[in-house]
């Protein structure tokens, strides 16, 4: 028996001379893919096709098993099929709408997955009719339009939005779905809001509305205007933007109790007190479980909402209680399909209301520390290129936030204290932070935190050059804000003046290895920057004078890194090469670091011979550093506290392609008709009728 005729819904043979009996459905479908008009020898052929329950497999099965020469034998009866798909989508019975909307979904899929070499206009014209399709697509958006903001059946609402992810999605590369350029003609975007907005809806289809007006923005959006980009960043209805906000939070919630769910799994019990006993040499194995599948389609929405609309900014400080989401086994509604972990919706209950009762016991939360808990999970582990992708766009949105004037000021506002519990790689010389005892404080110390994290834990051999320089980068920004600003910020700075230092530490010792890949002189520069900006401005937004002094200890007692560091710039920008001109940059920019070596070291040694001391603590050294300020001569350095703004075009477009194709491809994977229970749909509607 072939593989059609398995999915052909084959009855059980009545003898065993007999042929096997097939659904009715099967053989009307048989009907139009013969060459004649189906409904020629029978009038009412379309009124009986659509109260038959589809059989999807054996239908795509159909398309696929014909090549483009085939479909367009038979090109008059596939184009009547989808002209009565749209038609029957405006009639009552309501099993007629589902079995049209799971046919139309069963035609976009079967039809390009056998012609994946076909032009945009040749699909368009086997499908609809290049002559008609204008008008046909019209009134298919415009039914799915309706369908999407009446006061229908949820399950059809449900229904619609997997129609539209599954054509979205039809297509490896979302902009070369020319079919979607009537879904730009006619805009479902105010269906989509008006999902959002509403809590019922939101709390049912608002994880599918956000995945695809993620999707929908990212169509050709170099190319042409794309009107869901021009939208998206006009929106100011509060309800809207706190909608989508809420569905964004509660996925990136759901992933972090996952997350926290395996990680005490993983260090529960036996296995913990064997890993105690024979010390940390089961670490790397116990990460390596830890891991749980990124929700890329989730992030991309966020960057989408911060990049593109300033409104949006002031959702992610909105406060509220943090509650974790129960993790008894929810039953699934009818519409979630079945996705991998990681990339599950939120239940309904926790995304049906966006005012939670306020309890004096609960600790405050808001999505931008949802996000930055999220951040420190993908960010521990970049080697799988889903989570280096992750990584990426998680610093891309940081990117985003931190040039922000608003969500700096509220990043700083020093009457907006939270206890942020960021996730922590385990290391071999270092404890587990203790939870609890994470201090109150303003957000701003969080994605400090964040980024030192991410400093210390991934000097490799398989460097992520990009992850670094994006880390860097949004500490300058946020502290060219606390110097403008003159905002003193109470952090502890010598931990990212160590990392930082490590950092050139590092990139001093594997030299020759990361320059066969990476120009190490611009990280290089932009660390060295950093101490400039400290040295130059740090009177105006480090916390007290000692920290002005704690950061010339550091200097001084970390010269070898520095002097090294020197030397090896030196080394190159003198001789002839394609690193000359940037090594030549590190050079210039070391110069005040230097004077304060050269100025500080002799005045220490000076200090420890007159007293006969063969090794100075900390204070006697910060001492002869406060004596000795005044005959201390610094260059002033020009642009130290400029930057370039984030732009996604030119720089970020292959990054964003590669990323939507991968997406793209997996909402492909997860959103199945047929994990919607054809017979409990069918069921549902059977006794509406």
């Amino acid at each position: 028996m072939s593989q059609l005729e398995k999915k052909a819904g084959l009855l059980r043979r009545t003898s065993s001379s007999k042929k096997p009996l097939k659904e009715k459905v099967v053989l009307m479908y048989d009907e139009i893919f013969a060459k004649e008009d189906p409904a020629k020898n029978n009038s009412r052929f379309w009124d009986e096709l659509f109260l038959m329950k589809v059989n999807l497999e054996y239908l795509e099965a159909k398309l696929e098993s014909l090549d483009g020469d085939e479909v367009m034998k038979i090109k008059d009866n596939i184009n009547s099929l989808f002209h009565h798909c749209v038609q029957a989508l405006a009639e009552e019975h309501q099993i007629k709408v589902v079995n049209a909307l799971q046919t139309l979904c069963a035609l976009f899929r079967g039809v390009h997955q056998k012609n994946k070499s076909a032009s945009g206009f040749d699909i368009i014209n086997m499908l609809v009719g290049f002559d008609k399709a204008e008008l046909r697509m019209k009134d298919l958006m415009e039914s799915l339009d309706s369908l999407l903001c009446g006061d229908g059946s949820e399950s059809l609402k449900a229904l619609c939005l997997k129609l539209l992810l599954c054509l979205v999605t039809v297509t490896d590369n979302i902009s070369q779905n020319t079919i979607l350029e009537y879904v730009m003609i006619n805009s479902i975007f105010e269906a989509i809001l008006q999902i959002l907005s509403d809590v019922s809806t939101r709390g049912q289809h608002g994880y599918d509305a956000v995945v695809l007006l993620a999707l929908l923005v990212n169509y050709r959006k170099y190319e042409s205007v794309n009107p869901y980009i021009v939208k998206l960043s006009i929106v100011d209805d509060e309800p809207t933007l706190d909608g989508m906000g809420l569905v964004v939070g509660q996925a990136l919630t759901e992933y972090n109790r996952q997350y926290k769910d395996k990680e005490e799994e993983n260090h529960g019990g036996f296995f913990s007190t064997l890993t105690s006993m024979v010390g940390s040499m089961f670490i790397a194995d116990a990460d390596e479980k830890l891991s749980v599948q990124t929700n890329e389609a989730i992030l991309l929405a966020l960057y989408e909402a911060v990049h593109l609309n300033r409104n949006f900014i002031t959702v992610l400080a909105q406060s509220h209680p943090e509650i974790d989401i129960p993790t008894t086994p929810i039953t699934p509604v009818l519409t979630t399909p079945t996705t991998p972990l990681g990339t599950t919706p939120p239940s309904m209950d926790m995304m049906n209301s966006s005012e939670l009762p306020l309890d004096p016991n609960l600790q405050t939360s808001n999505l931008l520390i949802t996000f930055l808990k999220y951040s420190s999970i993908v960010m521990q582990d970049t080697k799988d290129e889903h989570r280096l992708n992750s990584a990426r766009l998680c610093l891309i949105i940081l990117t985003c936030i931190t040039e922000d004037q608003y969500a700096d000021a509220f990043l700083h506002d020093d009457n907006m204290n939270f206890r942020v519990n960021l996730h922590r790689m385990p290391m071999r010389h270092r404890k587990k932070a203790a939870e609890k005892n994470v201090p109150s404080r303003p957000l701003v110390c969080a994605v400090l935190d964040l980024m030192v994290e991410f400093i210390v834990t991934h000097m490799m051999k398989d460097f992520p050059m990009d992850l670094y320089m994006r880390c860097v980068q949004v500490i300058h920004k946020l502290i060219c804000y606390q110097k403008k600003c003159r905002i003193r910020l109470h952090y502890t700075w010598r931990e990212l003046w160590s990392a930082l230092i490590n950092l050139l530490k590092f990139l001093l010792s594997n030299e020759t290895v990361l320059l066969a890949k990476h120009n190490i002189f611009h990280l290089a520069l932009l660390v060295v920057n950093l101490f400039n900006m400290f040295i130059t401005y740090g009177d105006t937004f480090l916390p007290t004078s000692n920290s002005y002094d704690e950061l010339y200890y550091e200097i001084v007692r970390m010269h070898q890194i520095f002097d090294n560091l020197y030397c090896m710039v030196l080394r190159v920008s003198t001789n002839a090469g394609q690193w000359k001109e940037p090594a030549s940059k590190v050079t210039h920019s070391l110069v005040n670091v230097r004077a304060i070596i050269n100025h500080f070291n002799p005045k220490i040694e000076s200090y420890a011979a007159v007293n006969h001391i063969s090794q100075l603590s900390e204070d006697q050294v910060l001492e002869v550093v406060r004596s000795n300020y005044d005959t201390l001569t610094l260059k002033l350095q020009d642009g130290l506290d400029q930057f370039e703004r984030y732009s996604e075009q030119p720089k970020e477009a292959a990054f964003f392609k590669d990323l939507v194709r991968s997406i793209s491809l997996n909402v492909r994977k997860n959103v199945s008709l047929n994990t919607l229970s054809q017979d409990l749909l069918l069921k549902e509607f059977s006794t509406i009728s």
